[in-house]
This record gives structure tokens, sequence and C-alpha cells, in this order.
């Protein structure tokens, strides 16, 4: 249905064949991507763009942009998830790769945190599962994380579906830390995200969910009094954001036996 490529802008393109009914860039986001919501044949998508070359605002330049659209482009062909909004292809823009999704309903977590947060703690831990679930699919195709963080989750109260999106920053296989500072939430993130050359591999992957479990069920902290899961869970979390387990795999056999327990 949609074309390999267009030689006019993005915007220009979806308007002339579609009905464009949200556009997300400047004002919603810092990361200099742009993105719309369309309907097409009374169907609904979101195309993700990286933005305008020129524009002189972002912090990632134009050409770091286009690679990281253009790698979550590779992931969304690889990796089908019940997480996931299906995935229709890319366009070669004049703005560089173009990607087109399934629109998906829900709240943003990066903006509405405390009403997910004031869900039931076993509605919260479905939702936990299936993030994990999606992170071992993830791991187990080479895939490790970066850039996670509330922001890059919807919820949909009424039918419970959790979708993750904006994956531009994962990358197929352990890498080095090539910014000092990497991009993301300092809640969320893993010493070595923020250390020049460190090691980036599945074990940071698991650090990072650990923590997204202490944020959505408890304050973000290791105080026991305030996370709201179980003894046994709370044991996997502390060790993921302390000592540490060396893969994800560990880390979510140890997370699925936990949660196991009555």
């Amino acid at each position: 249905m949609f074309p390999a490529k267009i030689d006019e802008q993005p915007d220009t393109y979806l308007k002339s064949v579609g009905e464009v009914f949200a556009e997300f860039g400047e004002h919603t986001q810092d990361s200099g991507n742009i993105s719309y919501g369309v309907t097409i044949d009374g169907h609904r998508y979101f195309v993700k763009t990286p933005g305008i070359p020129e524009d002189p605002k972002p912090f990632a330049p134009a050409p770091r942009r286009q690679e990281a659209v253009r790698r979550a482009g590779r992931l969304a062909a690889e990796i089908e998830h019940d997480l996931l909004p299906a995935y229709h292809g890319l366009i070669e823009t004049p703005w560089g790769p173009a990607l087109v999704f399934d629109w998906r309903e829900g709240d943003h977590l990066g903006t509405h945190l405390d009403r997910f947060r004031a869900l039931s703690a076993d509605e919260i831990s479905e939702a936990l599962d299936q993030l994990y679930d999606l992170h071992d699919v993830l791991t187990s195709s080479g895939w490790v994380e970066g850039d996670f963080y509330d922001g890059a989750m919807l919820y949909d109260y009424d039918t419970h579906q959790l979708t993750v999106m904006d994956l531009d920053d994962y990358r197929p296989g352990a890498y080095r830390n090539d910014m000092g500072r990497m991009f993301g939430s300092t809640r969320f993130m893993a010493p070595e995200q923020l250390t020049l050359d460190a090691l980036i591999d599945d074990s940071t992957t698991a650090f990072v969910m650990a923590r997204t479990a202490l944020i959505l069920l408890g304050d973000g902290t290791l105080d026991r009094p305030a996370f709201r899961g179980t003894n046994p869970q709370y044991a996997v979390l502390h060790q993921a954001t302390t000592t540490r387990y060396d893969s994800y795999q560990a880390f979510y056999s140890a997370w699925l036996e936990a949660s196991s327990m009555t």
C-alpha cells in the first residue's frame, strides 16, 4: 500500500493520501523526530520520521537521527510482539527513512505516569510481565536496550493494552557507550549508560527493566515499604540493580520464579 520512496516532504505526502489528525514534533519532544497520526481509507497509522534535516535545534544531528530511525525499522521488521504495533514498512523520503506502524490508542506514560501507578499492583505486575516477555524476545534476537523510559510506553485503560514504542536506540548486539551520558532518563538508566566506553549488554537491559518495576510499583528507590510487589519480586529487583545479573535471561528467569510464588 505504501510506496518504497517519495520525492515530496513526508507531511505533504501524508496530507495528499489521507487525513493527518496528529503531529508530534518539537512541542511534544526534543529528539528532532517528527511523527504523524494519519487516517488512510478508514485505517489509522502512526508514521515516524527523523525530522527536518536542516533543523539546528535537536541535540542529535540529522545523520544520527536518520540512522536511529532506520535501525528501528530493522528491529520492527524482525520482531513481532503484542506490545509492538504492527509494522507496515519503510518509506525513503527527502528527510530520510519514515516508518509506518498501526496507530495504537493509549495514554502516554511519560505524561500520565501517576494514573498508571495508581492501578492495582496485580494489574501493573501483569503489564510488567508482558514488558519482560517482550525484552526476552528482543534479547533472544540479539537486541540490547537503549533509551527506555516511561515515555516509551502507552497504556489503554479500556483494553488494558500496554504498547511499547520508540525503540530507535536499541542496538543489535552488545556495544560500547559512545556518548558518555546516553539518551534517556536517569531514573531508568544503568551506571554504564553514564560512562564513556562502558559495555552496554543484556545485563544493562536487566538493570533498566528492574528500574522500571521499581518506578511503576514503588517510588523509584529500593525502599522496601514503598514497593507494592511481593518480597520475592523485590529480591530480584534488588539484585538486578545492586550486585546485578550477568544476563537478561538470568534476571527474567528469576522474575518468573518470584512471580509464581504466593
